[in-house]
């Protein structure tokens, strides 16, 4: 079975050359842009070049997702009736708000599934939060039955242009603290409704910012990761699973969990620390994180 989603990689302008690189690429799934890496009048071809590939091009590795425009958009209907022809994955809704706008979404998706004669439900959603309308609704959007994942993130340009805000880091290069705040309240509300959180990876060049905040949405809880170039996917891999020390001391604990647990206790000592059931689920989260990184070495190995 194929690991869920851990990077997604953003293929921009419906590129045939950008394309060939990103098949290459260590990513988990592959979003084709038809959003804002297209311009108005090549919004057609676009989409015609994306239908294309999904039809044609062979993803050996990849999940196949499609950015399509804004649902109330002249383009958004016309993304989704064309690209279905090829059967993708999933679908990254751009700007979501509205639960009945994406449950509306659900029907005509579910409308073409019958008219191509694919899998009932067999398309999943993505919906972006990136406006604070998203952020106050993002619990309610999780709610749709399609929705596998929340992309939210702690920044980006349309969050600011929706709030009116110019800047989006300090002088010292951290995210103001509005920023901190919507990418936590989509972890939550992703985590509530049982979907997978997914951060955004926004800084180029600044290689060890983007280490240490790729770290910290990973020990946050976030499980996957929107990349716009490949020299952040390599950051990712390297700096969103748990290091060495942080594995063993977590099969050294739920180890010392088993042998309480024959002497029927769940509240011991533990290397100078009192620790109980939390601080277990920790250890296996922990462990779960890296037999994941395990099945994603594997898939590229094949």
């Amino acid at each position: 079975m194929q690991p869920r989603p851990v990077v997604l990689h953003f293929v921009p302008y419906a590129s045939d050359e950008m394309l060939r690189k990103a098949l290459t690429l260590k990513a988990d799934a592959l979003v084709l842009d038809l959003e804002d890496s297209v311009t108005p009048d090549n919004k057609d071809s676009a989409r015609e070049t994306v239908t294309r590939w999904l039809r044609q091009v062979d993803f050996p590795r990849q999940k196949r997702l499609v950015r399509i425009n804004e649902l109330d958009s002249e383009w958004g209907r016309a993304d989704v009736e064309s690209t279905m022809a090829g059967r993708p994955d999933g679908f990254l809704v751009p700007k979501a708000g509205d639960l009945a706008a994406l449950n509306e979404l659900d029907s005509f998706v579910t409308e073409l599934e019958k008219l191509h004669r694919y899998p009932e439900r067999g398309v999943e959603f993505f919906p972006i939060i990136e406006t604070p309308n998203g952020v106050i609704h993002a619990h309610e959007v999780a709610q749709c039955p399609r929705v596998t994942a929340i992309c939210g993130g702690r920044g980006g340009l349309d969050m600011a242009a929706a709030l009116g805000a110019w800047r989006v880091r300090n002088e010292e290069g951290d995210l103001l603290e509005i920023f901190r705040l919507t990418g936590m309240m989509c972890l939550l509300a992703a985590t509530a409704a049982g979907v997978q959180p997914i951060d955004s990876v926004l800084l180029l060049g600044d290689l060890e910012r983007m280490r240490r905040e790729c770290r910290e949405s990973a020990e946050m809880g976030y499980t996957g990761w929107i990349t716009i170039h490949p020299s952040q996917i390599e950051v990712v891999h390297k700096a969103c699973f748990p290091s060495e020390d942080d594995v063993a001391e977590s099969r050294e604990l739920v180890a010392a969990f088993e042998e309480h647990r024959k002497l029927g206790k769940w509240a011991f000592r533990f290397k100078g620390q009192m620790v109980d059931v939390p601080n277990l689920k920790r250890a296996q989260t922990i462990l779960q994180r890296v037999r994941l990184k395990h099945e994603i070495e594997a898939n590229w190995k094949r």
